[in-house]
C-alpha cells in the first residue's frame, strides 16, 4: 500500500499539529498565571479565550478536511457479539 501524500495533505496535517501545540501552550500559559497568584485574572481569562478559539478553529478545520476529502475516518467494522 503506497503512501499517497500530497503537498496539500501535508500542509493540512501540519496545520492540525500546530494548532494542537498552540492549544497546549495556551493551557500551560493559563496554568502558569493561575498558580502565580496575584492580579492575573485577566491573563487567565485571555488564555481561556485563546484556547477556546483555537479549539473551535481546530474542529472547523477537521470538519473542512473531512468534507473536502483530505481526511477520512477509519473503516473499522465492529462485529456483533452473539451469545
Amino acid at each position: 500500500m503506497p503512501l499517497n501524500i500530497t503537498i496539500q495533505g501535508l500542509m493540512f496535517k501540519t496545520t492540525i499539529v500546530v494548532l494542537l501545540i498552540a492549544i497546549l501552550a495556551s493551557l500551560g500559559r493559563g496554568m502558569f498565571f493561575l498558580t502565580k497568584g496575584g492580579d492575573t485574572k485577566n491573563n487567565v481569562l485571555n488564555s481561556l479565550k485563546l484556547r477556546v478559539s483555537l479549539s473551535i478553529a481546530l474542529v472547523a478545520l477537521l470538519l473542512l478536511g473531512y468534507f473536502m476529502g483530505w481526511i477520512e475516518p477509519n473503516n473499522v467494522v465492529i462485529a456483533n457479539k452473539q451469545k
